[in-house]
């Protein structure tokens, strides 16, 4: 299938909420990639997707009080490396 963009890593990062579960979703990550994300996701070098995921860290907005109140979570984390693997 072609993707005009590419396309996201398949795991889900909405279920991480431990960083053993991180580590799973990094696996599995990496299972998607030996299958055919080297061939489908938008930044499939190690240069393209860290500079994605530097871009996508940088453009996430939270507005208000939600600024003050984020704190990093492993959730936030697996959907920050999920979203660096289609990022433009």
């Amino acid at each position: 299938m072609a993707y005009e963009t590419g396309r996201i890593t398949t795991p889900d990062p909405s279920a991480v909420t431990t960083r053993d579960q991180l580590g799973e979703f990094v696996r599995a990550m990496l299972q998607d990639f030996e299958r055919s994300g080297h061939a489908e996701w938008e930044n499939p070098t190690l240069d393209r997707f860290l500079e994605a995921l530097a871009a996508v860290v940088e453009a996430r907005f939270v507005d208000g009080e939600a600024a003050a109140q984020e704190v990093a979570t492993w959730r936030l984390v697996a959907e920050l490396l999920a979203a660096a693997t289609v990022y433009e």
